[in-house]
């Protein structure tokens, strides 16, 4: 496994270790994000205890300036997801 975990490392891993086929497995982890996508979707908070909250910041609309032309430029408003660690996680990553 590589430093990166991908979709098929987190379901060989708990495949192995549950005893279940990788098909189940894949399927739960699919659900387990669709689930996640609509609930950040609808403005909701994703909390997993020892391991941190997911929430949607809403970033408003501003000016910019292009860097090449230094024309002014509107930099449309736009919505970002915003990962906050727990205390157990940053814990355990020292």
């Amino acid at each position: 496994m590589s430093d990166t975990l991908t979709r098929k490392d987190l379901v060989e891993v708990l495949s192995k270790k549950y005893e279940l086929p990788k098909s189940r497995v894949d399927a739960l982890v699919v659900d387990l994000f669709e689930h996640v996508t609509k609930t950040l979707k609808k403005g909701g908070k994703v909390a997993i205890s020892q391991f941190g909250i997911f929430e949607v910041r809403k970033r408003p609309a501003r000016k910019g300036r292009n860097p090449a032309t230094g024309a002014s430029i509107k930099i449309p408003a736009k919505k970002n997801v915003r990962f906050k660690s727990s205390a157990g996680l940053k814990k355990t990553l020292g």
